[in-house]
């Protein structure tokens, strides 16, 4: 019995150093890869090759419930789930980026339950801290703007911004844009002004966006500095307020617009769990959330220049909302009601930061469950035939299940952790093997 036992760890083990050391999940794919990356993969195996074409031909003009109704569709995307490209995601600004999410909602559009009220972000998570990026701003801007009581920081940010060339130079270009009337009723071109801005808040470090965007304010001419940061004659207001519901279903059709809005929705929706209402107490995810989405039908901005508190929002409204007002008000909340975007805001602008450490920084968000199929047994196989002994058998599987909990092999975790994390591993489970033999030998 006890060599039975031995036996069945050192299979057992086999297979968890194995998979330690090629960082690889059950179907030999090395994950998470970006989107891009992920579809070479793909293209390189038959199956999933012709698997995606057929989805991308089960897209073209239809909805997701026409779509389902084929079988041939529903097919492709089961064995799609089990491809590189369900894992994969996207890094903001990254040379291919909007290929990159292309692939990714051509995915997900199909594992997508209906019209989610919150998306989960095709990008990746960012595991940085707020500040590191407050050190980097005082350090360039000459001064301390939390110890700096009269000092106007919006102003200070924009000095700042001119000392570095390319700060200066973009923001000149989005000013130039965005400020140029074409007529007399058109008094600029909205879309230029809006890839303008775009350009800026993706090309500029954020220790200088950052700055322009969230200085605090002790008087309204500092704040109305801060509100007329992204131009907003242009960029922001228009002739009439549309419904938020229709704006955003606009920017849902957008590949850029969604996955930004989205992003925004993962890293800036309120937390109960968290002590700063922030998911894993991360303002700085939030605060480049919220830059991301500028530069879009979205965009937000401060609705006036009061300095009692910080109110943002995007410029929609819920009138004529109908049934639908209920929705469109909590949609609106996120943005004017927000406690994580807020104290975010107020964080940075106070130059302060949380005194806490990212509870799951490289967490990935939580996606649409795969569907688990159990594996069918060939016909021909009885219990005269087996290799291996049932008592074998079931001792391999009670092994398993009276193992530690901290060597318990977790496939997600396997391909979430990097090389050295994965050497680590490897060692703490072949030191506790002595006392696993042990245990089993009594």
């Amino acid at each position: 019995m006890i060599l039975a036992n031995v036996f069945c760890i050192l299979l057992f083990l086999d297979k968890i150093l194995h998979s330690l050391a090629s960082g690889q999940d059950s179907h030999g794919w090395r994950t998470p890869v970006d989107c891009v990356r992920a579809n070479e993969l793909c293209a390189a195996e038959s199956s999933c090759s012709s698997r995606y074409r057929t989805l991308r031909q089960c897209l073209a003009g239809r909805d997701r419930n026409t779509m389902l109704a084929n079988k041939e569709c529903q097919a492709a995307l089961e064995v799609l789930q089990e491809s590189p490209l369900y894992d994969c995601r996207c890094k903001r600004g990254m040379k291919k980026e909007l290929q990159c999410l292309q692939i990714y909602w051509s995915i997900h559009f199909g594992l997508t339950e209906g019209e989610e009220f919150y998306e989960a972000s095709p990008y990746e998570p960012v595991t940085s801290r707020l500040s590191d990026i407050f050190r980097l701003a005082s350090i360039f801007s000459g001064m301390d703007p939390a110890t700096n009581s009269k000092s106007n920081h919006c102003l200070d940010a924009a000095k700042a911004c001119n000392l570095n060339d390319n700060c200066k130079r973009l923001r000149s270009v989005y000013i130039s844009t965005c400020s140029k009337e074409i007529s007399a009723t058109e008094h600029c071109n909205r879309r230029k002004c809006h890839k303008a801005l775009r350009q800026f808040f993706d090309r500029v470090p954020s220790e200088y966006t950052y700055r322009l965007l969230f200085c605090s304010c002790k008087d309204q001419a500092c704040a109305e500095r801060r509100r007329q940061t992204i131009v907003p004659s242009c960029s922001y207001e228009d002739k009439e307020k549309p419904n938020c519901l229709d704006l955003r279903n606009m920017c849902r059709t957008d590949h850029l617009c969604r996955s930004r809005l989205a992003d925004f929705h993962t890293n800036c929706q309120v937390s109960f769990q968290s002590l700063t209402s922030c998911p894993g107490d991360n303002y700085q995810a939030c605060l480049g959330s919220y830059a991301g989405i500028i530069g879009f039908d979205m965009t937000p901005n401060y609705i006036d220049s009061s300095i009692a508190s910080i109110t943002v929002s995007p410029w929609c409204s819920c009138r004529g909302s109908g049934n639908m007002e209920e929705e469109c008000e909590k949609f609106l909340r996120d943005f004017t009601e927000n406690p994580c975007l807020r104290n975010a805001i107020q964080a940075f602008g106070n130059g302060t930061d949380v005194n806490l450490s990212p509870k799951n920084p490289s967490q990935p968000v939580t996606l649409p469950p795969k569907t688990e199929k159990s594996p069918a047994l060939p016909d021909d196989i009885n219990d005269s035939n087996t290799i291996y002994d049932t008592s074998v058998i079931t001792t391999c599987t009670s092994v398993q299940t009276q193992l530690p909990t901290d060597i318990m092999p977790d496939q997600k975790t396997f391909v979430d952790q990097k090389a050295s994390g994965s050497r680590h591993s490897a060692r703490g489970i072949l030191s506790a093997l002595p006392f696993l033999l042990m245990k089993l030998a009594l």
